[in-house]
């Protein structure tokens, strides 16, 4: 696995992975159109937001992070279970602190972030993201030696 930073022509690539989660979630309400995912992924790879992993040559796995704040980590289906996510978080946990916000609803993304040693801090009735359902502020710390 290699991970990198995210070119603007890996932006379809991205919205395939994005549009794969999406798909198979059938409790998670659709927020924008396809129109405006592309266009939100291409700006935060021109900003330089978003690390990529390669898995076999191809794109697995992104996330999109400004600081210490997460604000999207997905994986593509075939390659879920392998480490890709994981990597890219162990990548982000470079900082001494990260924070993202995960939907109650998803279960399975607060067990792997639980698993990573985040912690739940905050819950909210989702009026700051886009789906407007409720969700909940995870934080990670860098454990310093005593």
């Amino acid at each position: 696995m290699r991970l990198a930073r995210a070119h603007i022509w890996q932006v379809p690539r991205l919205a395939a992975i994005l549009w794969a989660f999406t798909r198979e979630t059938p409790w998670l309400p659709r927020a924008r159109s396809r129109g405006a995912d592309l266009w939100v992924l291409a700006t935060v790879v021109r900003r330089g937001w978003v690390r990529v992993a390669h898995v076999r040559g191809r794109v697995a796995g992104f996330l999109v992070r400004d600081g210490s704040r997460i604000h999207a980590l997905y994986v593509a289906p075939r390659t879920r279970g392998q480490g890709v996510g994981r990597a890219l978080l162990a990548e982000a946990k470079a900082a001494e602190a990260l924070d993202l916000w995960v939907l109650v609803a998803n279960a399975p993304a607060r067990g792997f972030y639980i698993a990573q040693g985040f912690v739940e801090a905050t819950y909210a009735k989702g009026g700051g993201n886009d789906e407007g359902l409720p969700d909940i502020l995870m934080i990670w710390r860098e454990r310093k030696a005593a």
